[in-house]
């Protein structure tokens, strides 16, 4: 069955390089998505990315999410770690604060916080480090959105703090038959065929629904489209996303 397609903001990971190090070409991701998910210096990034990207994110009109993560530079923040939860609210806070500093000189702020890689995956079912990130994103001030995956412990937990939340989908990440993320680690978790990738985007947006890894069909309501920037011919293919998006009727719109 199809639905009215409501707004849909596409956000895209940005700022994700180190020192001499580029990993994601922020400058034409930026002319495509509504929403940039800026690394805050834990997995990626360092001070003169972040205020390059936010210069050019408010230059364009994008809104800027702080996107947090364990601090895993060698593991580009998708390593499983332990962090006890005082201490991992505590970084949350510190990586919201370095980012809003460049966001607020550009002449915008921080609009969203979004964790990344390991963390994103693991707030999905660890209430402990849920709330931990809520924590840190409460004690950085002004009830931030936070986006997650759907039916995530992460997006109950902003919830109940009373933060608003948005809910996330991913055009080139399998799903599995609950609806959470394939691991990386296993054949398949990483959609490569652009034409798949294009397409699950318009289904998404338009039936709320994807097909998962193993055959089945998940519903999947989403307020945002994470284009992921970290891959060949990211930004062409984000385009190329945005522009089959507009042809099916979608309405583009950042959500925070």
């Amino acid at each position: 069955m199809t639905h009215p397609a409501p707004a849909l903001d596409l956000n895209a990971d940005l700022g994700e390089g180190f020192g001499r190090w580029r990993l994601t070409d922020d400058e034409a991701l930026l002319s495509v998505v509504t929403s940039a998910n800026v690394a805050c210096g834990f997995h990626a990034g360092d001070p003169s990315t972040m205020r390059r990207v936010c210069e050019q994110a408010v230059a364009r009109g994008v809104r800027i999410g702080a996107q947090v993560s364990y601090r895993d530079l060698a593991g580009f923040g998708r390593r499983a770690m332990d962090v006890p939860p005082d201490e991992l609210a505590d970084e949350i806070t510190y990586q919201i604060g370095a980012l809003r500093v460049f966001a607020r000189a550009a002449g915008g702020d921080v609009a969203y916080v979004k964790p990344h890689g390991a963390l994103y995956n693991r707030a999905v079912t660890d209430a402990d480090q849920a709330n931990a990130v809520v924590a840190g994103v409460l004690r950085a001030g002004g009830r931030l959105p936070v986006l997650g995956l759907p039916g995530s412990r992460l997006l109950a937990a902003a919830e109940e703090a009373g933060l608003p939340t948005a809910a996330e989908a991913f055009a080139d990440r399998a799903y599995t038959a609950v609806g959470t993320l394939v691991p990386r680690r296993q054949e398949g978790a990483v959609v490569t065929d652009e034409e798949a990738v294009v397409a699950r985007s318009v289904r998404l947006a338009r039936d709320a629904a994807v097909t998962a890894l193993t055959g089945e069909e998940v519903a999947v309501r989403a307020r945002s489209l994470c284009l992921h920037g970290d891959t060949p011919g990211a930004a062409a293919l984000a385009r190329r996303v945005r522009a089959a998006l507009e042809a099916a009727g979608v309405r583009l719109e950042a959500f925070a």
